[in-house]
């Protein structure tokens, strides 16, 4: 089988019936889009499935500051306290800068150091000390765990919890490798595992909580070439699904949050042509997060699927 190609947010690959072709999502930057029924992998424009895995740090210009913050310090001031995974880029940035507009305190785990410390120079310039970052690997349990106990040590609760790392390795079922297969599982569904299971019994004694899986309408709509990251999605809601039952009788909300194509404005520009204001866009994605935090104690609303309005027709 041919060496995979590295594929960065939204870039477009000659999947079908080729090698796997790897996407990493930008901090879930671009949701495979779903809602035009089953597409070759080639057709996809939007792909990726969102954040943490084979980052390079070197996407966006951001100027770091001379003598940068540390970005492991706490966060400053009180309110309610938010922990957001791949959250340097994409729709994990969209979400991290609205629940810190809203007035939280955000704690947000990235791959590298360099995403971290790119990510915090600009997020601080803007917001102050009200945001902390440190490096984290969604795959590695053991990392999941003491990112918790670090928020905890420093807030004392978890609030929300937004499971946004993830990627995609495209191809067909036939050519991808065991690892590539693990690759895309342990980071989009048992990432999200350890994240739900390291902040749930916080969430149970405070007898509040959210926890936001943003998952993609390939969570429900099968893909060619998309065996990896369609099985990591379907098996992602499922997860949300049976959390949201075992956890709401403590006051704790599970919703997954379905988006389709989403435009981001990482990748490569050639990737896609013509008009693509039709794509959600990471900030619509983030907007839903903070409305659903709106809901009263009573509602739980666990499921919602996010579409553009007029997609290109074909």
């Amino acid at each position: 089988m041919a060496k995979d190609t590295a594929r960065r947010d939204g870039e477009q690959g000659e999947q079908a019936g080729r090698e796997p072709s790897r996407r990493t999502g930008g901090e879930q930057g671009e949701r495979t889009g779903g809602e035009q029924g089953e597409r070759t992998a080639g057709e996809r424009g939007a792909r990726t499935g969102g954040g943490e895995s084979a980052r390079t740090g070197g996407r966006g210009a951001m100027a770091e500051p001379a003598e940068p913050a540390d970005p492991a310090a706490e966060p400053a001031g009180g309110g309610k306290v938010a922990m957001v995974t791949g959250g340097s880029r994409g729709i994990g940035r969209a979400v991290v800068e609205a629940l810190l507009r809203a007035g939280y305190r955000v704690y947000f785990g990235s791959r590298t150091q360099d995403s971290v410390n790119r990510a915090l120079a600009d997020l601080r310039s803007r917001h102050g000390a009200a945001v902390a970052g440190r490096p984290l690997d969604v795959r590695r349990q053991e990392q999941v765990d003491a990112f918790v106990e670090w928020v905890i040590a420093q807030a004392g609760r978890v609030d929300c919890l937004v499971n946004n790392a993830g990627m995609g390795i495209f191809g067909p079922v036939y050519g991808l490798s065991g690892d590539q297969w693990r690759e895309v599982l342990d980071t989009n569904l048992s990432g999200a595992f350890y994240c739900i299971r390291a902040v749930a019994e916080t969430m149970k004694e405070q007898g509040a909580g959210w926890i936001f899986n943003i998952a993609s309408l390939a969570s429900k709509n099968a893909m060619v070439g998309g065996a990896a990251y369609n099985a990591s999605k379907f098996g992602l809601l499922g997860l949300s699904e049976a959390a949201m039952l075992d956890l709401r009788q403590f006051g704790v909300r599970v919703a997954a949050i379905l988006p389709g194509s989403v435009h981001t404005s990482f990748g490569n520009p050639g990737a896609r042509t013509g008009d693509q204001s039709w794509m959600l866009a990471p900030e619509d994605v983030a907007a839903m997060v903070l409305h659903l935090l709106t809901y009263p104690d009573r509602a739980l609303p666990s499921l919602v699927e996010m579409r553009p309005t007029r997609p290109p027709k074909r």
